[in-house]
């Protein structure tokens, strides 16, 4: 073994035992869409007075944190999205409407004396409210020492008075704002069993709005019980929420110290709690509004992760398989790594605290077939070696197989952290960490191919049964592919154009689609609202749809989904609308349990439709400008139209078969660009070489011989993938099922594309183009000639000679 095998073989196991500990040890982040609950993204407003931006963002934070953590939410977490926008999530919420109403209470919270009834006071007249401003029980009112004013109250003569229903209905005419929200220190609920007042509120004041309440009800103590005067008013969004009168036993001018004083009245447990939540939260400094809001059932996340790990382990047991049978033990080998992977991938998301979301956990199943990659170009390679050097070491023959294809390996996999990149910095929400999740795969795969796998392999290199018996090891015999396409030889790029025809072909047919049949946009590019039931009783769609009818929604689509779920689909439609949707489905299927819902405001599909083209864009601009600096321009042209080439066949795919197209397939899109780019990269890259080794041969015939030495490495990878897309298919559910389609799709018009698009498109651009061929291998502009030489040398090679 040689010192850097042995290296290799440390560090690999080192990262393993971390690895497990982590696994063993921590607990993965789920997000909403995984454990269920409710999230909800606001939109804080300017106003005339004050602009939405980073500092009163935060501030508006804050004050829904003291809602939200009021409201008794397991765990929940707020964070500030770009400069105005909050994330507020709600683990294990399934009916948003209370924190809805809650967090939208926007307007300031200002307390008010009342100066008597109102102007426009209806003629049959309810009975006043009978909540009371109390001092506290352990503290004594100051003595009535100022006589009551004149108890007939004056009357209401100004227009421009405030004049607000009680609690009742009961129309008031209020005074000017005496305090605001921000001046309450603290409002807490409590059940007062010693005095017998049942459920209370009580309220304590800073510093200055203490003195300042203590005069407003010092004030209102002046007028006898049962006046309207006596009554202070709490208004929270032009609403009385609350209008106590002060105690019979607070003296006149002598007022209610802040910490002294509770709210009582015939209150249920909740009312009081309400009522302190809302008295707590006070203002938000900006309004706010609810641009998006998604709840997910506990049992849909349940089935999401039950499926993707499931076809995690089949399609991993899959492509163990199948490279074990194309690679013999060095694939046996291989697959070991890949499990490698999957544990340290694993243990990365759980250090990191990455919070795996639905197409997260499709992004890390996914990568596990990708994992394979980097190997199969390895093994590949060091099979080249072996047919052109028989006689050559097996050892010597896998060093220059991981030294060769090192190019290939670092450009593929380059490309698809691009297209992770953009997933992470242009998508939203979940798609965000699918990125995450793409990325950390990407570099766990080249961990485990070059470092494990590669120490597992030169070891078994070393053994003597492992070279003697060439059948064993699995890469010093041509493939079955490889040695068809040498016999058969086929003239692929004698006429090129045809290719070409046959790719425009298929885009004029793809475009059709999207022309005749349209896209499907889903709720989240369009705005509206997507809810999905279940009933106890089987509903055919026809019956929803004319119960939803009957119930005011006429302009409801209703389709199936799932296991006989129902998915209604509807404009503008808010929580208390939804509800009475719910209710209507409830009267023909019994229990109907919501097992996921989206709302999409129309301002926030507007955007995410405009990001949406934005990062397909920029995805273009990144991979030509990446392959015009590691390749020619014509070969970076020629990849780019192929990717583009790709990105319309799936988008018609899914027009002529009706599939929606919403943020999963962004997420799948991008991914098929930066796969589609792979296979281009490592077609051209082996295109460079042998133009550079052979620059007097016609390109098309360098063409011809590098396409047919890199099939066999696209088919097998292609294939590691396909098993586990086919098992996200099939298991996957609704939730995971367009994903691994559009994957599916791409994959294959990837493949496609990348031998019969990119390559005769950079033909044809070569035949006008003056550039010179590449230089060979080694003779690069200013390389020594002696250097060029020791670059060739083979590693085992001392230099010495007889």
């Amino acid at each position: 073994m040689t010192r850097a095998t042995a290296v290799r073989a440390v560090l690999a196991v080192a990262v393993l035992l971390v690895s497990v500990y982590i696994t063993l040890t921590m607990s993965p982040r789920l997000g909403l869409d995984l454990q269920g609950g409710t999230r909800i993204v606001l939109q804080a407003r300017d106003t005339a007075t004050v602009e939405a931006d980073r500092e009163t963002t935060d501030r508006t934070l804050e004050v829904l944190r003291q809602r939200i953590d009021s409201l008794g939410v397991s765990e929940p977490t707020l964070t500030r999205s770009g400069e105005d926008r909050i994330i507020v999530e709600l683990p294990d919420v399934q009916d948003p409407r209370q924190a809805a109403e809650v967090i939208g209470r926007t307007a300031q919270l200002t307390f008010h004396a009342v100066e008597g009834e109102g102007t426009d006071q209806p003629e049959e007249e309810t009975p006043a409210p009978e909540s009371t401003a109390d001092p506290a029980p352990d503290t004594d009112p100051a003595p009535d020492t100022d006589p009551a004013p004149d108890t007939d109250p004056a009357p209401d003569t100004d227009p421009d008075r405030l004049t607000l229903p009680d609690e009742q209905g009961r129309l008031l005419a209020l005074g000017e704002p005496r305090l605001s929200g921000a001046g309450v220190e603290d409002a807490t609920a409590a059940f007062d069993a010693q005095g017998g007042a049942g459920w209370t509120v009580s309220l304590e004041f800073r510093k200055g709005a203490g003195q300042d309440w203590k005069k407003l009800t010092g004030e209102a103590a002046c007028h006898p019980a049962g006046d309207d005067r006596r009554r202070v008013a709490i208004v929270l969004d032009e609403k009385v929420i609350s209008s106590p009168q002060v105690d019979p036993s607070v003296g006149c001018r002598a007022g209610l110290p802040s910490g002294a004083t509770q709210i009582t009245g015939s209150f249920s447990a909740d009312e009081a709690r309400d009522l302190a939540l809302l008295i707590k939260g006070g203002a938000l400094p900006v309004p706010v509004e609810i641009v998006e809001q998604r709840t997910v059932g506990p049992t849909l996340g349940a089935a999401a992760i039950d499926a993707s790990a499931q076809a995690a382990l089949i399609g991993a047991a899959a492509t163990a398989l199948f490279i074990t049978v194309v690679y013999r033990l060095f694939g046996a080998l291989a697959a070991v790594a890949l499990g490698a992977y999957g544990v340290i991938s694993y243990a990365a998301l759980l250090a990191l605290g990455v919070t795996l979301t639905l197409p997260g956990l499709a992004g890390f199943v996914l990568a596990i077939g990708m994992a394979v990659d980097a190997n199969v170009l390895v093994f590949e390679r060091a099979r080249e070696e072996c047919a052109d050097r028989p006689t050559r070491s097996l050892r010597s023959a896998l060093t220059t197989g991981f030294r060769k294809a090192w190019s290939a390996v670092a450009d593929s996999n380059a490309t698809t952290l691009i297209a992770a990149g953009l997933l992470f910095f242009l998508g939203s929400g979940p798609v965000k960490g699918f990125g995450v999740t793409l990325a950390i795969g990407v570099v766990a795969s080249m961990f485990s191919a070059l470092v494990i796998a590669r120490a597992l392999t030169e070891i078994a290199a070393n053994s003597r049964f492992v070279s003697d018996y060439r059948g064993v090891n699995g890469i010093a015999r041509p493939g079955a592919v490889r040695t068809w396409l040498v016999r058969k030889d086929p003239k692929l790029f004698r006429k090129s154009a045809r290719w070409l025809v046959v790719s425009a072909a298929l885009v004029v047919v793809a475009v059709a689609g999207i022309v005749v049949r349209g896209v499907d946009l889903g709720v989240e590019f369009t705005g509206g609202r997507l809810v999905e039931y279940s009933t106890s009783r089987p509903v055919d769609v026809e019956t929803a749809r004319a119960s939803i009818a009957a119930a005011g929604f006429g302009d409801a689509e209703v389709t199936t989904a799932g296991d006989g779920d129902l998915s209604v689909r509807t404009g503008k439609l808010d929580n208390d609308g939804e509800h009475t949707l719910r209710a209507a489905l409830a009267e023909e299927g019994g229990e109907t349990t919501k097992v996921r819902d989206e709302l999409i405001g129309p301002s926030l599909g507007d955007e995410l439709r405009r990001n949406a083209l934005i990062a397909l864009g920029v995805a273009v601009a990144v991979q030509l400008a990446y392959l015009a600096v590691r390749f020619r321009w014509t070969f970076a042209v020629a990849s780019v139209v192929a990717m583009v080439h790709d990105v319309i066949l799936v988008v018609g795919a899914f027009a002529w078969l009706g599939r929606p197209v919403d943020g999963i397939f962004l997420a799948a899109l991008l991914t098929v660009i930066g796969y589609s780019v792979n296979d281009s990269v490592v077609v051209f890259d082996r295109v460079r070489e042998l133009w550079g080794a052979n620059r007097r041969t016609p390109l098309d015939t360098i063409a011809r011989r590098a396409v047919l030495q890199t099939v066999p490495r696209t088919v097998n990878t292609g294939m590691g993938a396909l098993f586990i897309l086919a098992a996200l298919a099939v298991l996957g559910g609704d939730s995971l099922a367009d994903f691994a389609l559009a994957l599916l799709i791409g994959i294959v018009v990837g493949t496609w594309s990348s031998v019969f698009t990119a390559v005769p498109g950079a033909l044809a651009l070569e035949r006008s183009a003056k550039a010179p061929p590449p230089p060979a291998p080694g003779k690069g502009k200013g390389t020594p000639r002696g250097k060029a030489r020791a670059a060739r040398r083979d590693p085992l090679d001392n230099g010495a000679r007889v």
